[in-house]
């Protein structure tokens, strides 16, 4: 399930999972590296949407945007068989493209884990950090004028 908003003027998407058994650590709940996984299945499907190409997929731009920093915050475990959501917001676009994360489980709600990530946009082929997102992608992300 997917399903895109305009929540509060934000782009977000809310994509929806299973927790498969090999997403699993031994005491068997999920990896705590596992939530980035699923932030970044959220992350691709919103960009997806927005037609809007960060990872450089079609090649026909000279920006890449690599991430340049996460945090999570743990708050409820998901187990195998889990059925959850997973939403992806856009919260900045300017500088760089800030995006906030939240995972709930599909039948009660029950928060899992909140993230956020920032990306900044690098210009190839010289690897020079840009001081702003370009127009046009501020634009698909709903921050330009």
């Amino acid at each position: 399930m997917r399903s895109i908003s305009r929540k509060d003027s934000y782009p977000s998407i809310v994509v929806q999972m299973t927790v498969p058994f090999h997403d699993l650590d031994p005491m068997g709940v999920v990896w705590h590296g596992n939530y980035l996984k699923y932030f970044d299945v959220a992350r691709s499907a919103l960009f997806e949407s927005l037609g809007v190409d960060l990872y450089g997929v079609r090649g026909d731009s000279p920006f890449i945007y690599p991430i340049i920093r996460t945090s999570i915050k743990y708050v409820h475990p998901l187990r195998h068989g889990d059925d959850f959501l997973c939403r992806a917001t856009v919260v900045e676009a300017r500088f760089k493209v800030v995006l906030d994360f939240e995972i709930r489980l599909a039948d009660t709600g029950r928060i899992c884990t909140r993230g956020h990530g920032e990306q900044v946009a690098v210009k190839l082929p010289d690897m020079e950090l840009m001081m702003s997102i370009p127009k046009d992608i501020q634009l698909a992300l709903g921050f330009g004028r």
